[in-house]
């Protein structure tokens, strides 16, 4: 096949991504704007404070449609356990979270078919779960060891209050449409190109033959997510182009549960802030659910297409795309590509009215990938009793806040207690 072939295949093949997962992705990018104004980390940290498995179960459930990638997880889990949630329901939330949300249930639906859809959420549920519980049953106390930081947790400021009415749909798109693309666009694009690529280059059902479809399989594949970083919605493509290459589709889910959940930075941040016993328990649990839900998908899928054929049907053609498709993967571009190119206004609002602060303090932040990551740095300082304002710029990595001089040592702590390295400059 001579390059321009190779080239032109290339391109239709990722197009063709683009066209199937266009319509569930801008949808799943609706939902996710609508459950971050009305499910903030705020609300759910009421719910997650009670000891026992209640909280564990709540903080699963809480997890599995928010649109948190695995990065972003992280400083909000450090939050939640730092306002009050238990040991257990914070390594719930950090299992269950990044393994779906409803923008990658909605993907996984248009490019992997139903049963994937239907039982990955499932899976992240049973993880959380797992691995929540054996935390709880497992590990010396469940409750929170206090970090000093200086924080005020009643912080006051404007982003707690009830947004006005004619406000959130302004949010919802905000957030669905700039800031969840922005932070999930290089790895969504990578993904995609990688895709592309798998089903370019190499021959249909060519893997599958090489590492077969049993256990082995499924092993080889969760080892090769663990250590990578790849959002729950990214690895959708990678996933599709594995089913092209004929694996296993127990060993697709086995990649699917252990690439999002797990990552370098993710286990470093759970041995230093929940503890090495519970970061051990945290692998434990993704690798038994990576392998257990692997199998039993490998079992089911047989069983369900001799039901029903149409369930099992992830092998989508370009001939099968309409107008509809077409037009979302248009849309998709031109919102991906808004969103990268946006850059907000900085922020004038304070946490706290009063003009006798003038004094203005800089920290470099080491660690912020995301806006959820901004947002939990920019909260942290604003609770900082001392703290009058905060702004965090993300592209910078740079945190603004108006405070006395001796802030600096708690503003630190705060920060670093969400798994972050801050320093003044």
């Amino acid at each position: 096949m001579q390059i321009t072939d190779i080239l032109v295949d290339y391109i239709i093949q990722i197009w063709v991504l683009l066209a199937q997962m266009g319509p569930y992705l801008l949808f799943g990018f609706l939902v996710a704007g609508i459950l971050s104004v009305f499910i903030s980390p705020q609300w759910v940290e009421t719910h997650l404070g009670d000891r026992g498995i209640g909280s564990t179960v709540k903080a699963t459930l809480f997890g599995v449609p928010l649109p948190l990638c695995s990065c972003g997880v992280i400083p909000v889990s450090a939050s939640l356990y730092r306002h009050g949630a238990s040991r257990s329901a914070t390594t719930s939330f950090l299992l269950s979270t990044p393994q779906t949300g409803v923008d990658s249930i909605l993907v996984t639906y248009g490019l992997l078919g139903p049963v994937f859809a239907i039982f990955r959420p499932v899976a992240a549920l049973l993880t959380g779960i797992l691995g929540g519980g054996a935390v709880a049953l497992l590990s010396d106390g469940n409750g929170k060891k206090p970090i000093d930081t200086g924080v005020d947790d009643s912080c006051g400021c404007d982003d707690c209050d009830d947004q006005p009415h004619h406000n959130r749909w302004v949010e919802i798109f905000r957030y669905g449409f700039i800031a969840l693309p922005k932070d999930i666009g290089p790895a969504l694009v990578a993904g995609i190109l990688i895709a592309g690529l798998m089903g370019a280059l190499i021959p249909p059902d060519s893997l599958g033959k090489v590492i077969g479809g049993g256990i082995i399989s499924i092993i080889i594949l969760m080892a090769a997510g663990i250590p990578v970083y790849v959002c729950a919605t990214a690895s959708v493509p990678i996933a599709a182009g594995f089913i092209h290459l004929g694996v296993a589709p127990g060993a697709v889910l086995a990649f699917l549960i252990a690439g999002p959940a797990t990552n370098a930075a993710t286990i470093t941040t759970v041995t230093k802030i929940l503890g090495r016993k519970t970061a051990a328990i945290y692998l434990i649990a993704v690798a038994v659910s990576a392998v257990g839900g692997g199998l039993l998908l490998n079992w089911l899928v047989p069983t369900v297409e001799a039901i029903m054929p149409a369930m099992v049907d992830h092998h989508h053609g370009g001939e099968t795309l309409n107008l509809t498709g077409h037009l979302s993967a248009i849309v998709l571009i031109m919102v991906m590509l808004v969103a990268y190119f946006y850059r907000p206004a900085k922020s004038t609002r304070t946490n706290k009215e009063t003009p006798s602060m003038p004094d203005e303090i800089k920290f470099k932040i080491e660690g912020m990938t995301c806006s959820h990551c901004a947002v939990s740095v920019q909260r942290a300082a604003r609770e900082t009793s001392t703290v009058k304002s905060a702004d965090v710029n993300l592209d910078q990595g740079l945190l603004t806040v108006t405070a006395p001089e001796n802030a600096s040592e708690p503003i630190i702590a705060a920060i670093t207690a969400l798994g972050y390295s801050a320093r003044r400059i």
